[in-house]
């Protein structure tokens, strides 16, 4: 064999031809945008630093074990990153006619909550419980289903060529699709996760093109909600608690405004480079609650500082820029809507936590994307980024 031989043969070998294939232009893999991926894999690696600082010495949550949440947080992120390939492998056009499907078993789940089956944390009336340490929180899927099938429904006229913008007949049926899973969450209460789909909500609709009076109508319709829900007693005496206690911070500081004073205490002491991961001595101290879940800010605060907290705003930056490339470039309506409704959701919801955090927003018990222990979090917003994806996938080369 001569040498040319050699080296026609190693050319046109499987391995280095399957390498070829992943690596061309038109390659699925080329397709994906990594460097929102990267981004949210960092922010998640960020998160369960953490999480493992803020639980490993609570012998009363670990059973003992300083890595449990450690593990458990990068297990939930190891399916979340299986549910997000299994989103860009199914794609968008089959994932468009399993629309209805995912809606209705999210709308099961959702009334599961309400049956014996639900169980009751921090107030909120909003898990089901598997045992072995296994729940969900069908509210984090419900803001998943709520873009899936505005998107739906919003963009069927458009992308077949029929109109230029979404009629109101299909304007009033997405929001017929949106406000029932956003009524049985109001029933559990969980009126952080609806404060999150009202936004995203409004996302959707100026993403779809619908005219203004429909977004200046919600608006004025959702204060008159909120007003009305207030004077009627609706809210919970703790939410009512927490919203006093944002409007006024000395009210009762060691009472329902702990959380958040302690919290504030704890970022001020980071200083600009903060104390180091696992030296924060309110995180060592275990004085703010739930410091894993709706306060892991307040650890970066505390032991990252405020680099390390501007770091963590950095990455979330870029994920909701590339998500806003996405929607740009998106080929068809239904695309847009699907990013545009990650970008509003993801946005708000971190405006929300690091907000109440700071206590420039009440308390809404709303994990930080990516970032906050749980496993329904993780695994929605991951979909999420499937989604996101899905969507820029469909681009034609060179976008």
């Amino acid at each position: 064999m001569t040498p040319y031989d050699s080296y026609r043969n190693f050319r046109l070998s499987p391995r280095r031809s399957s390498l070829g294939r992943a690596l061309a232009k038109d390659s699925p893999l080329r397709r994906l945008d990594w460097i929102m991926i990267l981004a949210a894999l960092a922010l998640s690696l960020v998160g369960s630093l953490l999480v493992w600082s803020a639980t490993r010495g609570r012998d009363s949550l670990t059973h003992g074990d300083p890595q449990y949440f450690l593990y458990r947080h990068l297990t939930n992120l190891m399916i979340g990153l299986g549910l997000c390939a299994a989103v860009i492998l199914l794609g968008t056009r089959r994932l468009r006619t399993a629309v209805p499907f995912i809606y209705l078993a999210v709308i099961l789940l959702l009334f599961a909550v309400l049956s014996p089956l639900g169980s009751t944390i921090n107030g909120a009336h909003s898990w089901i419980q598997f045992g072995g340490g296994f729940s969900i929180q069908p509210a984090e899927f419900a803001k998943l289903a709520i873009v899936l099938g505005m998107a739906v429904v919003l963009s069927s006229r458009v992308d077949a060529g029929e109109r230029e913008f979404p009629p109101t007949r299909s304007v009033l049926q997405s929001l017929a699709v949106a406000g029932f899973p956003m009524a049985v969450v109001m029933l559990m209460p969980d009126l952080g996760s609806v404060m999150v789909m009202v936004v995203t909500m409004l996302g959707v609709l100026m993403a779809s093109g619908a005219a203004n009076r429909w977004v200046i109508g919600l608006l004025a319709g959702g204060t008159a909600g909120a007003l009305a829900i207030w004077k009627l007693g609706i809210l919970s005496q703790y939410q009512i608690d927490r919203f006093a206690a944002f409007a006024n911070p000395a009210l009762d500081p060691a009472g329902v405004g702990y959380n958040t004073a302690q919290a504030r205490i704890a970022i001020g002491s980071g200083g600009l480079t903060g104390m180091g991961l696992f030296h924060g001595t309110q995180t060592i101290g275990q004085f703010v609650p739930e410091q894993q879940t709706d306060f892991v800010f307040s650890v970066a605060g505390e032991e990252l500082g405020f680099a390390g907290g501007l770091l963590m705003l950095g990455l979330l930056g870029v994920i909701l820029w590339r998500a806003c490339r996405i929607a740009r470039q998106a080929t068809d309506l239904y695309g847009t809507i699907l990013a545009a409704g990650a970008v509003t959701w993801f946005a708000f919801q971190a405006f929300e936590n690091i907000g109440m955090n700071l206590g420039i927003m009440p308390v809404a018990g709303i994990p930080l994307p990516f970032v906050s222990y749980g496993g329904s979090s993780m695994f929605a917003v991951w979909i999420a980024i499937g989604l996101l994806q899905s969507v820029r996938s469909q681009r034609p080369i060179g976008i």
